[in-house]
């Protein structure tokens, strides 16, 4: 089962988006600017503390393309095996989408990432790869989970995606992969690729039919009660 977020959610998401994108293409001097100040202080904070680097090196991998890919196979894969043909569905097609996306951005989008970071990835960095898969990650969990938790689990389901996608943007600063632009890009594009999929997937994708007894003479279908 997959709930539909609100469809203002993917709307703001992908509109300032592609506002950011067009400042980022643009060389808006105030969003350059800010990005070089944050980066700095990052800079001087892991210079002052190359243990934590050491740590962050390792953690920022939770979300690396191939641990996404990997995760959302399997998960493509439980959820196809139960039965949940939408959830599958969209599971799948993130797990492809979203790095093809960020993916032809850094393709197309010039914008280098910081010089002499703590770590060396010679590729554009807009939008950040890791932090994208965070945040699709993370919603989608939330989605998945949400019809079967009360309340106080959607609350504690929601806090803890949102830490996560926030963490490894974190990461992606203090590591100087990416410029502060980079991952509020990955935040947005996640935010506004995964409810279109779910909107896309539901609309394309029949719901599961199960038989049922009819008059208790023969057999029938009648729609699994999937949510999604």
């Amino acid at each position: 089962m997959i709930v539909r977020p609100p469809v203002l959610v993917p709307l703001l998401a992908s509109i300032t988006f592609l506002a950011l994108t067009g400042l980022v293409l643009g060389g808006w001097a105030p969003l350059d600017s800010f990005d070089s100040a944050t980066s700095e202080a990052f800079r001087g904070y892991g210079d002052r503390h190359p243990e934590l680097v050491g740590v962050l090196r390792i953690t920022t991998d939770i979300s690396a393309t191939v641990p996404y890919l990997l995760i959302g196979a399997v998960a493509s894969g439980g959820l196809l095996a139960r039965g949940e043909r939408r959830a599958a569905a969209c599971c799948a097609a993130l797990t492809v989408l979203v790095p093809v996306l960020w993916g032809l951005l850094h393709w197309g989008v010039h914008h280098p990432r910081p010089l002499d970071g703590f770590v060396v990835v010679h590729s554009n960095g807009f939008p950040s790869g890791h932090t994208s898969n965070a945040t699709a990650t993370a919603l989608m969990a939330v989605l998945l989970l949400w019809p079967s938790l009360a309340r106080t689990g959607r609350v504690v389901a929601v806090s803890l995606a949102a830490l996560f996608a926030i963490f490894i943007g974190v990461t992606r600063l203090a590591l100087l992969a990416h410029w502060p632009a980079d991952v509020f890009g990955g935040w947005l594009l996640g935010l506004a690729v995964v409810p279109l999929t779910v909107y896309a997937i539901n609309r394309f994708v029949p719901r599961r039919e199960v038989p049922v007894l009819v008059g208790g003479s023969g057999a029938g279908t009648a729609h699994h009660p999937d949510s999604s």
